[in-house]
C-alpha cells in the first residue's frame, strides 16, 4: 500500500481515475494530453509549451534519474499538472541532485501516481484532448460529479493567449561559439535553451527577445536572420501582434525560420488559416517526411495547433509561392512551410530535439546556408 495521500484525475468527460498524489498537494487545471517519450521527462516538464496542460506519461516507470540542474530547457516546470504510472522508488544518477517528487513539491506541481496510464492514453486517444483537473489530499473526497463542474469551468486551450506567460522578461545573448558568423534575431514565445544553443553551434550571435520586443528593437540589431520559436497556446491570438511583425520582416528580405508555435506564425503571415487539432503531437517519436527528399525523421513534438494550408499544390501568396515542405506521415497534418520567392520556411516541430532525437538537426544548417546566400545575393546586387 502507497503511504501517499490519496488524488483523482477528472476528465471533462465526466471520466475519473483514482490514485495516489505526486509532487504538491491541491488541485491543478489544464489540457489533459498524453506523451509517449520514454526519456526525457525532465526536458518534457520543463518545456514552455506544455504551458497550462496535464500531462500524462506513457511510459510506465517514470523518475529513476532523478533531477538535474543541467538538463531544464527553461527557468521552471511549465506543465499545469503530471500523470505517473509508476514513479520511481530511488533517484539512481551520477547525475541526480534530487528526486522527481522533491522537485514537483518544491515547485508547486500538482501529480497523481498509481493510475494506468496506459488506458488514459486510450481514452484521449479515442475521444481526443480534453480539459481535466487533478485533486490530490482532502480535495479528493469530493464529489466527482462536482469536479467535473469545476473541470468544465476552466478556460479552454482555443482562444488561449499564453505567450506572455513564458516569454522571457529581459531580452539577452547567446554567444557564437568559435567565430562569429551570423546575427539572429530570436523571438522567445517559450523558447527552449537547446535551440539558441544549436544556433550558436553554427556560429550565429543569437539575441533573445521577448514577445513583447518590437519591430525596431528586431531592425536595430541589422540581423542577418530571424528566429521564432515554439509555444504554447493558440496562434490565432498573434494576430494583431506577431504577424505584422513577420509581414515587416518577410517584406524585408530578411532570412526567416520558425518552429512549432512559430511555423503557425509564419503561416499566418503568408495568409493561412490554423485550426485546433482533435489529439495533438506529442512526444519524441512522430514520423515526419521531408517531401524535397522522401526521407523520413522521427521528431519531437508538442503541438495542438496546425497550419491550414493545401498539401497538394504550391500556394499564391502576397510573398509569392509558399509549398508545404514537410508532412506528419500520421495523419498528413502540415509539418513545414518553403516559401519559394522570399528566404523564409519553418516547421512544425522542435529540431532541438532535447532530449533526442536528433534527425531533424540539419534544419538549423539550413538556416545557415539560407543567411549565407542572402548575404552573398545582397553584395551581389550592391
Amino acid at each position: 500500500m502507497s503511504n501517499r495521500p490519496p488524488a483523482i484525475l477528472v476528465l471533462e468527460d465526466g471520466r475519473t481515475f483514482r490514485g495516489d498524489a505526486y509532487g504538491a498537494l491541491g488541485e491543478t487545471y489544464g489540457e489533459a494530453v498524453f506523451t509517449t517519450g520514454m526519456t526525457g521527462y525532465q526536458e518534457t516538464l520543463t518545456d514552455p509549451s506544455y504551458h497550462r496542460q496535464v500531462v500524462v506519461m506513457t511510459a510506465p516507470h517514470i523518475g529513476n534519474t532523478g533531477v538535474n540542474d543541467e538538463d531544464p530547457e527553461s527557468r521552471q516546470i511549465w506543465v499545469a499538472g503530471y500523470v505517473v504510472r509508476d514513479p520511481s522508488r530511488v533517484a539512481s544518477n551520477w547525475r541526480s541532485q534530487r528526486t522527481l517528487d522533491e522537485e514537483l513539491t518544491a515547485q508547486g506541481i500538482v501529480g497523481i501516481s498509481g493510475v494506468d496510464t496506459r488506458a488514459i492514453t486510450r481514452h484521449l486517444r479515442e475521444r481526443g484532448a480534453m480539459r481535466c483537473g487533478v485533486f490530490s489530499g482532502e480535495l479528493s473526497a469530493l464529489d466527482p460529479a462536482a469536479l467535473v463542474e469545476k473541470v468544465k469551468a476552466s478556460p479552454e486551450m482555443a482562444g488561449a493567449d499564453l505567450v506572455g506567460d513564458v516569454t522571457t522578461k529581459q531580452g539577452y545573448v547567446v554567444e557564437p561559439i568559435g567565430e562569429h558568423k551570423f546575427t539572429v534575431a530570436a523571438y522567445d514565445l517559450g523558447i527552449k535553451s537547446m535551440t539558441p544553443h544549436r544556433m550558436a553551434e553554427r556560429g550565429a550571435r543569437v539575441h533573445v527577445l521577448s514577445a513583447s520586443a518590437t519591430l525596431e528593437d528586431v531592425l536595430a540589431l541589422a540581423p542577418d536572420g530571424f528566429f521564432m520559436s515554439n509555444g504554447p497556446g493558440d496562434p490565432e491570438t498573434t494576430e494583431e501582434t506577431m504577424v505584422p511583425i513577420v509581414q515587416a520582416v518577410l517584406d524585408r528580405r530578411i532570412p526567416v525560420f520558425g518552429i512549432c508555435f512559430g511555423n503557425q506564425i509564419l503561416g499566418r503571415a503568408f495568409g493561412f488559416g490554423t485550426y485546433k487539432l482533435k489529439y495533438g503531437h506529442r512526444g519524441i517519436n512522430q514520423p515526419v517526411q521531408d517531401r524535397a527528399t522522401g526521407k523520413v525523421e522521427v521528431t519531437a513534438h508538442n503541438h495542438g495547433f496546425a497550419v491550414d494550408a493545401p498539401l497538394d499544390k504550391v500556394s499564391d501568396t502576397k510573398y509569392g509561392r509558399v509549398e508545404v515542405s514537410h508532412v506528419c506521415l500520421n495523419d498528413d497534418v502540415v509539418e513545414g512551410l518553403k516559401a519559394l520567392d522570399v528566404p523564409a520556411f519553418s516547421v512544425q516541430y522542435h529540431p532541438e530535439a532535447a532530449a533526442g532525437p536528433h534527425d531533424a538537426a540539419y534544419l538549423f544548417d539550413r538556416f545557415a546556408d539560407l543567411m549565407a546566400e542572402t548575404r552573398n545575393n545582397r553584395k551581389s546586387e550592391a
